[in-house]
């Protein structure tokens, strides 16, 4: 049974933009987080390094998946009505998190109803 069961962010037009990047990348990658996000929902509360509280950002959590080539994902995720809302998703090119991700996280965030 799942703990923390995941859904995905959707906007007003009914868009879920966590769901087309998942989408738009390759099978290999989506097991890869999917797995990730899976291991949240069964064994929540998960620490690192699986899952990391976003300092500076009240509520916001990311999950950390290391994909082949040594790329790396994060998805970033609220509580909210009792699920665990993925707000955005990323691929990292460096190894410090892009302030507009987070800013559109964020923003996300703010938006659930």
């Amino acid at each position: 049974m799942k703990r923390f069961p995941a859904r995905f962010f959707q906007t007003i037009g009914g868009e879920m933009p966590v769901r087309d990047w998942l989408l738009s990348l390759s099978a290999e990658d989506r097991k890869v987080i999917g797995d990730d996000i899976r291991t949240a929902e069964f064994g929540w509360p998960v620490g690192m390094p699986l899952c990391r509280a976003i300092s500076g950002h009240k509520g916001l959590w990311e999950i950390r998946s290391n994909l082949s080539g040594g790329r790396i994902a994060r998805v970033f995720f609220c509580a909210h009505q009792g699920d665990m809302v993925l707000l955005h998703g990323v691929l990292k090119t460096s190894r410090k998190t892009m302030q507009r991700d987070l800013d559109l996280a964020v923003k996300r965030q703010r938006g659930l109803r």
